[in-house]
């Protein structure tokens, strides 16, 4: 039953960043273009999105009681960059990336190939210190 409802789940999300637009660079790329040809429609889902996050994640927090690391860091800073520059020059950010794959198209499978090196390389490279 776990896999079904992680299925249907999975199912949801991707057919809504298709129905968003999300899963088409040229789309997300006009929304980052605000001193170009700005499409300023993915602003609705966006800010879903933080509607949706703002609502759950805070009772779940408490409810579960975790705890997640207060300082900002070098590592938090250089991949939040890299995940813009990423997403700034290729129009996809990891979820849409992996539903643009059924489009069979190369640009979808380089970036998602790029995007798996780089989670590789980020795991081959990390030096788990004391709290890690």
């Amino acid at each position: 039953m776990i896999i079904l409802s992680a299925f249907g789940a999975g199912l949801l999300f991707g057919v809504g960043l298709w129905l968003s637009g999300m899963a088409n660079p040229r789309k997300v790329l006009d929304f980052l273009d605000i001193t170009g040809n700005w499409d300023p429609s993915l602003l609705l889902v966006m800010g879903g999105a933080v509607a949706v996050t703002f609502s759950t994640f805070g009772p779940l927090i408490k409810l579960k009681q975790l705890q997640f690391p207060k300082e900002i860091d070098l590592r938090l800073v250089s991949g939040a960059a890299l995940f813009g520059i990423g997403w700034g020059l290729g129009g996809y950010c990891p979820g849409p990336a992996v539903t643009a794959l059924s489009n069979l198209s190369a640009e979808a499978f380089v970036f998602a190939a790029a995007m798996v090196a780089g989670g590789l390389f980020a795991k081959i490279t990390h030096t788990s210190g004391p709290g890690a």
